[in-house]
């Protein structure tokens, strides 16, 4: 090999400089194998929730709903029956028929509630569409 061989020292740099550097095209094309990529997994989880929902066992198929009613008392229990229990605890230390030093009942930590139960909405909100699709179904059937 000729050490004064430029083409070959051009062409090295230039595939050095290709692999360097992505063009649009080629992010589009990535992106869009990403986004199939991404669709593949989301139908996947529905195929595996519909079968869950079809299942004939309240285990299997009730998980959903056991989640929403645990969502919904600890709602009840730190927006209703919380505020009542503070305001009772608090009339009951003045009266004298709870220690004054005693501290009123925890609140629940609403961080964490807040992510199940908006979590819990957005799976309403895909029930309410199959409602409106006509595919929902009135009861689990054994």
């Amino acid at each position: 090999m000729n050490p004064l061989d430029i083409g070959s020292i051009i062409s090295g740099v230039g595939k050095i400089a290709d692999d360097l550097f992505t063009s649009d095209e080629e992010r589009l094309k990535i992106a869009l194998q990403e986004k199939a990529i991404e669709a593949g997994l989301i139908k996947g989880q529905l195929d595996v929730n519909a079968a869950e929902a079809k299942h004939k066992s309240v285990f299997v198929a009730g998980w959903r709903p056991a989640i929403g009613w645990v969502g919904a008392l600890a709602m009840l229990y730190q927006f209703v029956v919380y505020p009542l229990l503070t305001w009772l605890w608090a009339i009951a230390q003045a009266k004298g028929y709870l220690p004054a030093d005693l501290p009123a009942p925890p609140t629940l930590p609403a961080d964490a509630l807040w992510v199940v139960i908006s979590g819990m909405l957005g799976v309403a909100g895909m029930r309410s569409f199959d409602k409106f699709k006509g595919t929902q179904t009135d009861a689990i059937k054994q």
